[in-house]
């Protein structure tokens, strides 16, 4: 019995040996590095769409109820209509400069009404003025 597992495991290594040599005859020393260059970029390539389309997948947005402007919140605070645009930018996340040139006015008048709107909503930073502001539902 011992002598018959010894004869296959010699005649099954000896065979894995051979497929091994012809493997590597067909396959690896008969073909140039440019094959293999072509199947690397080829599985880079692939990698490259998938990763693409994994990163700029639409995501759906589930909206909640409609917004309605609290008018009467606005009235109580005195912002004016023109801070309430500049509100409403600062909130889409645009720099002093970018509502300046988005309202075609200078960047001081920019500056003075974040300062009113500071004053009115009684908060020290931008971020600050945005999250009271969504939570008087003055801004979506």
């Amino acid at each position: 019995m011992k002598r018959t597992i010894i004869l296959y495991g010699l005649a099954l290594a000896a065979l894995v040996f051979l497929l091994k040599y012809l493997e590597y005859q067909l396959i690896v020393r008969n073909r140039s590095i440019e094959f293999y260059v072509g199947i690397v970029a080829l599985f880079f390539t692939a990698l490259g769409i998938w990763a693409g389309l994994k990163l700029t997948k639409k995501k759906i947005i589930i909206l909640g109820p409609e917004f309605i402007l609290n008018e009467t919140e606005l009235q109580r605070l005195g912002i004016s209509k023109r801070e309430h645009e500049v509100l409403e930018l600062m909130a889409q996340g645009l720099s002093n400069q970018e509502i300046a040139d988005t309202l075609f006015v200078s960047l001081n008048t920019i500056k003075t009404h974040s300062s009113n709107l500071f004053l009115k909503l009684e908060v020290r930073r931008r971020t600050q003025a945005i999250q009271k502001a969504k939570k008087l539902r003055l801004i979506p």
